[in-house]
């Protein structure tokens, strides 16, 4: 059995979708503040001096710590909907022959939160039921109806990327692994596949019209499979 594990940001988007991802949900002034506020904890993070994850869930905690986990799928939802220009026409084209390759496994592996990038593989987070794409990201802590601004899960970066597949496709290490990454955080999951891609999917992009077929296509698939 094969095995397709793409990375989001950056692989399947041309961009990282949490700044994306804040800056639409609390416009760029707010978005500016923040990060201005968290400029240091971000500059030890580049130098390797302040651990990836308690910078990034810092950050998420300042804009979305309180927030009614019903309302914060929705606005997930909304900003897939209204991002799919961030969408990498030929990584929807690799995704659509992994799903039509018979017996073959599909599986989105990110360090983003999972409930913005689900929705863009099925279009609301309830309409997720686990395939015909896996979505592994970083999950988040939900109490009371609330958002803790906590993470529930550790990262999903670097060796975390590996454990989650492994747990989430126990016998993924008797598949044939066809990996897709572009950054560091990918170093681990493009070593063990069999068939790595770095940075993939860089050529010219379509028009908005062919990625928006191409995505259609995709949920034409997805959605299906969890309303059936």
């Amino acid at each position: 059995m094969t095995l397709h594990v793409f990375d989001f940001d950056g692989t399947l988007t041309t961009r990282d979708t949490l700044l994306a991802f804040i800056r639409y949900a609390r416009g760029t002034k707010a978005f500016a503040f923040g990060f201005l506020r968290y400029s240091p904890l971000l500059v030890l993070m580049k130098l390797h001096l302040y651990p990836n994850y308690k910078a990034k869930q810092k950050v998420f905690a300042h804009f979305f710590k309180g927030m009614r986990e019903a309302d914060f799928n929705r606005l997930c939802a909304r900003f897939a909907a209204h991002s799919l220009y961030l969408l990498r026409p030929a990584g929807l084209e690799a995704l659509l022959r992994a799903l039509a390759e018979p017996g073959a496994r599909v599986a989105v592996v990110s360090a983003s939160i999972d409930n913005w990038v689900v929705p863009f593989f099925y279009g609301t987070v309830a309409d997720y039921g686990g395939e015909p794409v896996r979505v592994l990201g970083t999950r988040i802590e939900i109490r009371n109806g609330r958002l803790t601004g906590r993470f529930l899960t550790p990262n999903c970066y670097g060796e975390e990327k590996l454990r989650r597949l492994e747990e989430a496709f126990p016998d993924s290490r008797n598949c044939r692994l066809v990996a897709y990454g572009d950054s560091r955080g990918d170093r681990e999951l493009l070593a063990r596949a069999d068939e790595p891609h770095f940075r993939p999917f860089r050529e010219a992009p379509k028009s908005a019209a062919e990625t928006n077929e191409l995505h259609a296509r995709l949920l034409a698939l997805t959605l299906p499979t969890c309303n059936s």
